[in-house]
């Protein structure tokens, strides 16, 4: 059976390029609708750039904290969504 991090890291490795989910929305997909904060600290805590943390905001749609910073997220999102847009999707 995998653990709550576990299960966090699936839901998050699954975000599309150019898509961002809330912690809430995380929580919830994982299983425990109340646990959004313990999911920021489980995303915090992960360095692997194969799980894109960076796609997870906050509800009201502030982008929220990220282990290597506010504005290097920022950037990556913007930077991905334009990506996207330039694809048409």
């Amino acid at each position: 059976m995998k653990s709550f991090s576990e299960k966090v890291l699936a839901v998050v490795s699954c975000i599309p390029l150019g898509k961002t989910v809330s912690y809430k929305e995380v929580a919830r997909a994982a299983g425990r609708p109340n646990a959004y904060r313990a999911v920021g600290n489980i995303l915090n805590k992960n360095y692997d750039p194969a799980i894109p943390c960076h796609r997870v905001v906050r509800s009201d749609g502030e982008t929220g904290g990220w282990n290597r910073g506010v504005l290097a997220k920022k950037r990556l999102l913007k930077r991905e969504s334009r990506g996207i847009e330039r694809e048409g999707i």
